[in-house]
């Protein structure tokens, strides 16, 4: 196989805050491989809380690129697991890779990803749109300028609750709210409490990942369900979540891209946990390939192009909350020409 790779620097529509951090920008790194006339695309995301950056994601690549372009694609998986011992330290890395081949199969078998699959999406979940921490005023505005049906809200500050109350005085829409690690204890059981009021439909890591005693306490009472991001990254983590989460979000970043996701969602349906997808900013070539897992989802957060100033391709679009599939085969991803 054929090897590029293309790193981004893309600008997001307003500064992107969570409890821990913020950002302007999101780079990104797409990775293509091409064989036999097809080709395939792939993504994936720097992230400071992993201690990602595209400069270390495009060393641990091209630190295999001769192996990568010897290789002759036989199946995504086979080819995940020939990686995995080369890549097990930087699965952002192989995640890009991942998702390339998978494409490039889906494209060679003449499908659509989820058609490779089985599946069937009529009853996808919808996207929700996130709204970052910001004052009070302006995440209203966030809220008005972008009408949606379901709202991710990045907590973590000091006004969480009345901040909740003020946003729901703007919208009927349905609230997912994200902590980021940013609570303890009785500050999630009192937040979730109020928020149940005031129609949010559960919340997310809202304790650090390493507390896992607090997090028992919080499963067994809390008003709301719990669904783990940073305490679930990789296929070992799902049943350390069981009894401690009511569901699991997983990011194909994080996991090392669809082989293992798919693993997992299967694992954690099996426990009888909830499963959704989550976004770290992905352009539309790395949402696209996060489409195609949707007939298997409760929930999804693949709003990455939405808040984006910038993308780096056409592929699946975003409708009122509803993913609309590109009319290609594979994940349905095409670079611009400008790339």
């Amino acid at each position: 196989m054929e090897l590029t790779l293309y790193p981004f620097e893309l600008r997001f529509r307003h500064t992107f805050t969570i409890s821990r951090k913020s950002k302007d920008v999101q780079p990104l790194l797409v990775a293509e491989l091409q064989e036999d006339g097809w080709s395939g695309l792939g993504e994936t995301a720097d992230n400071s809380y992993y201690n990602i950056t595209v400069p270390i994601l495009m060393a641990a690549i091209n630190a295999h690129r001769p192996f990568i372009e010897s290789y002759k694609l036989d199946t995504p998986e086979a080819f995940w697991e020939a990686m995995y011992p080369k890549l097990s330290d930087n699965l952002f890395a192989l995640c890009a890779l991942d998702l390339a081949a998978h494409d490039l199969y889906a494209k060679r078998l003449g499908k659509k990803l989820y058609e490779v699959w089985g599946l069937e999406p009529s009853h996808n979940p919808l996207t929700d749109y996130t709204i970052g921490i910001d004052t009070v005023e302006n995440m209203v505005k966030k809220l008005q300028e972008f009408p949606w049906p379901i709202y991710k809200i990045k907590l973590g500050t000091k006004d969480d609750i009345a901040i909740i109350t003020e946003l729901r005085k703007h919208t009927k829409a349905i609230f997912r709210v994200d902590a980021n690690c940013a609570w303890g204890v009785e500050e999630t059981l009192r937040n979730a409490a109020a928020f149940k009021e005031l129609g949010v439909e559960f919340i997310e890591q809202p304790m650090p990942a390493a507390d896992w005693e607090g997090m028992k306490k919080v499963y067994e009472t809390s008003a709301l369900p719990l669904i783990a991001d940073e305490s679930c990254i990789v296929e070992a983590d799902v049943k350390n979540c069981h009894g401690y989460f009511h569901g699991i979000n997983i990011k194909l970043t994080k996991c090392g891209g669809i082989t293992p996701a798919r693993r997992m969602i299967l694992e954690a349906k099996q426990l009888g946990m909830k499963v959704m997808t989550g976004s770290m900013n992905e352009s539309t070539v790395g949402t696209s390939a996060v489409a195609h897992l949707l007939p298997y989802l409760d929930y999804t957060d693949m709003d990455g192009p939405l808040l984006l100033a910038e993308d780096t391709a056409d592929g699946v679009k975003i409708r009122n909350g509803k993913i609309i599939y590109a009319n290609r085969n594979g994940t349905g991803a095409e670079l611009y020409r400008a790339f």
